[in-house]
């Protein structure tokens, strides 16, 4: 549940905070007050499009929070949230979003997420009807997804089947059209493939030699440099006159002479001996590592052609010695390949012919599953649109296989309507106006609303193109929702206003120059106020306070049925 929403820098708001409760929680106000901000940033923190103008006026950032408790069934939002290893303390799920040009920060419960994990966990806590959303309802594949949807996880997890088959059709039939050669190709691919095969063969690679040559060549092309380095460090470290050994071999002897007379001229003495060692294991070393200097002039020309034939074959076949062993692999493959052409090619379509049997069956079986949910759909939706004032509503939803498949099936779902007696029954978007279609997506939430664990739904002026006993039908529908889920609702409709468990008000006010937007939640007399507004009265008379108060005393009356 949406336990509180905050708001700082957006548009016309400089900071509010709302808390919202269980059941039906709506939201009224005038024209252009900032209703749609509200919305608006819920969806800011949930990954949607932030734009520079959506910055307060003087802020540098926006911040938008929304806090959501985590019931003890929550089981995929438990798991979700574990498997992104975020912490979920006090049972309290904390997602916020800090906006501002060029850069944007998501958080949940304080670790740094990206826009698709924020997604990811907000489609287990909340669902959105926008505004227009209803307008989807035109388009066939959203009927495919809200009869899916119906399904539940069985439909679901075969649709993840279909999806999965379908694409290993795919990839084999690529994987095959791109092996579809003529004789003349192959042929020209086997003598190409076998001249690179020899190349490599023959040049013996060994995995790192690169490396050792490069040192050994770097060190036999600077010999020269390095042997006259080492002699002169020699003259100086070594034991010849004039010499570092040969120094501190006088000074041990003198500190040897009358090490007797002190202790810590013995630990002195030690010191200089140990020096004296490393000294000489560094002269030894040295004059060892000078005798390895000395080669044949033919042992620095063969490294020298090595290496080259290394770094050739490096160009041509890939920027590392590993990579070009891969390659020797590769082509050894490809050449087997060739070499069974036919048997090749004779097994993918095998292959393929197997994959197809297996997406035919599971397509077969997706569609089984949608005709079955279909009948139960239907049923369910015809009495849900009933309860919004379809009286006389004829519902038919047709699943029809289609010559193509794609990864959803091979079928195609269409929601076919009658909503007067005598008509036959055809597409949503021949017969369907604004507000009906309002009304139909508020049944199918109501409907899917009951199939899934989703505990907040929130609705955008649902109420858009109806008004009268249509009107108090739609209050009466989420009421109905509310009773098993959070439910915030946009109106502008006195019968939908009546029906709210907890009425919030947003208001936009003049605070000196500057225009401020804010929302509070009515007490008492306040909400027959904000309904008497609504109801369109030219002033707050009795009689529209009397209108008012009777259109809330029969909410409350439907409230306790």
């Amino acid at each position: 549940m949406l336990v509180s929403l905050h708001v700082k820098n957006l548009a016309l708001i400089e900071e509010t905070e709302v808390e919202f409760g269980g059941g039906l929680n709506i939201l009224t106000g005038e024209t252009g007050a900032g209703k749609s901000i509200l919305i608006g940033s819920v969806n800011l923190a949930l990954g949607a499009r932030f734009d520079r103008e959506m910055l307060r006026h003087g802020a540098q950032s926006a911040l938008v929070e929304l806090m959501f408790t985590c019931q003890a069934g929550d089981l995929a939002l438990r798991e979700k949230l574990k498997e992104l290893e975020i912490p979920l303390e006090e049972d309290m799920v904390l997602i916020s979003r800090r906006m501002q040009p060029g850069k944007n920060i998501f958080r949940i419960n304080g670790e740094t997420v990206t826009a698709r994990q924020v997604k990811e966990v907000a489609e287990l806590l909340i669902d959105i009807h926008g505004q227009h959303e209803h307008q989807s309802l035109l388009q066939k594949r959203k009927h495919m997804e809200i009869l899916d949807a119906y399904g539940g996880i069985p439909a679901q997890k075969q649709l993840e089947l279909v999806a999965q088959r379908y694409l290993a059709v795919k990839r084999l039939r690529e994987e095959l059209e791109e092996n579809r050669l003529d004789q003349e190709t192959i042929k020209r691919e086997q003598d190409l493939l076998a001249f690179e095969k020899q190349e490599i063969e023959e040049a013996h690679l060994v995995p790192g030699e690169d490396g050792i040559l490069e040192d050994t060549y770097r060190r036999m092309a600077n010999s020269k440099k390095i042997t006259e380095a080492l002699g002169e460090a020699q003259r100086y470290a070594g034991n010849e006159e004039g010499g570092a050994g040969s120094a501190i071999s006088r000074a041990l002897r003198c500190i040897r002479s009358i090490a007797e007379y002190d202790q810590e001229l013995e630990q002195l003495s030690e010191q200089l001996s140990q020096i004296e060692d490393l000294l000489n294991d560094y002269n030894r070393d040295a004059a060892q590592y000078r005798e390895g200097l000395e080669w044949e002039e033919e042992d620095f020309r063969l490294t020298q052609e090595r290496l080259n034939q290394i770094n050739r074959l490096k160009d041509k076949y890939g920027n590392t010695l590993e990579q070009v062993l891969q390659g020797y692999e590769e082509r050894c493959r490809r050449l087997e390949k060739l070499a069974d052409y036919d048997r090749y090619i004779a097994g993918l379509e095998q292959e393929l012919a197997e994959a197809q049997a297996q997406l035919d069956q599971a397509c077969g079986e997706m569609t089984r599953i949608r005709r079955e949910n279909a009948a139960g759909l239907t049923e369910v939706l015809t009495e849900a649109l009933k309860g919004l004032n379809f009286l006389n509503v004829q519902l038919q939803i047709r699943v029809q296989e289609q010559q193509g498949v794609s990864a959803k099936g091979w079928d195609e779902v269409e929601f076919l309507i009658s909503t007067n007696p005598g008509e036959g029954v055809r597409p949503l978007a021949q017969i369907a106006s604004g507000g009906e279609l309002s009304r139909i997506m508020l049944a199918i939430k109501t409907v899917l609303a009951s199939r899934d664990d989703i505990d907040t739904l929130i609705f955008d002026e649902i109420d858009a193109g109806i008004s009268g006993k249509t009107a108090w039908k739609v209050s009466e529908q989420l009421d109905c929702v509310a009773h098993a889920h959070q439910v915030i609702c946009i109106t502008h409709l006195p019968q939908i206003a009546a029906m709210a468990d907890r009425h919030f008000v947003i208001e936009k006010e003049v605070q000196g120059e500057i225009t401020v937007t804010r929302i509070r939640q009515l007490e008492g007399e306040e909400n027959l106020q904000e309904l008497g507004r609504l109801l369109g009265g030219d002033g707050m008379t009795d009689a529209v306070l009397g209108n008012a108060r009777e259109m809330r005393q029969q909410a409350l009356r439907h409230k306790v049925k």
